[in-house]
């Protein structure tokens, strides 16, 4: 019988996944969590096989309740389960020792199979996610630091560069090297062109 905690703080997500899981013999589902903490609580008391975590929690965050959940040492397979597919969420999930990458939209077909195999220790990711994974690594993103993630934020929110400078206790002229190096990075020659390809790559909300 391969052991489940579902994760995620829709309740009725959490009623609908465990009237499918509980459909199949060998699943069973032995606890529920809405929040990080209460994730991390529920493995540790359950000991699951397998959880399925969402990465939009109410309280924390799915990324965190893996990483929590890891470091607690002899940690279940965590297959995400998520409407998130931002190449920025699907690599801050796999290297917090995600197992696997579904999306809510997968059919039953797709995520029964996908419990089993995380359950087995065996890699589940789907279809869309494992092609963006290997166009990332072949075509791996450029890097902004962290003041440029700054500037480039609160250029989408509508700021101009006085604005910016103002906000950030620096010089105008400082702001406008930030976005040379930006565009430079980004392959863009504009403002908007750069908060839009930011957001593609889910280097920003």
């Amino acid at each position: 019988m391969t052991r489940i905690v579902i994760v995620d703080d829709h309740p009725i997500v959490r009623v609908g996944l465990r009237a499918l899981l509980e459909t199949e013999a060998d699943l069973e589902v032995v606890a529920e969590a809405a929040s990080e903490d209460e994730a991390v609580a529920a493995c540790a008391s359950h000991a699951p096989d397998v959880v399925l975590m969402d990465l939009r929690l109410g309280e924390g965050s799915g990324v965190g309740a893996i990483a929590r959940i890891r470091e607690a040492g002899s940690a279940p397979p965590i297959l995400v389960l998520t409407n998130h597919d931002a190449d920025a969420d699907i690599l801050a999930a796999v290297e917090a020792g995600a197992a696997g990458y579904l999306l809510k939209d997968a059919p039953p077909s797709e995520l029964l199979p996908a419990v089993r195999a995380a359950a087995a220790g065996e890699s589940a990711l789907a279809p869309a996610v494992a092609a963006r994974l290997l166009q990332r690594l072949r075509a791996p993103l450029p890097t902004l630091s962290l003041r440029e993630l700054e500037v480039l934020g609160l250029v989408g929110e509508g700021c101009s560069n006085t604005q910016i400078a103002q906000r950030l206790h620096v010089t105008e002229a400082t702001v406008k090297s930030h976005l040379v190096h930006v565009f430079t990075k980004l392959g863009v020659s504009s403002r908007t062109a750069a908060v839009a390809e930011a957001r593609r790559a889910g280097m920003l909300e």
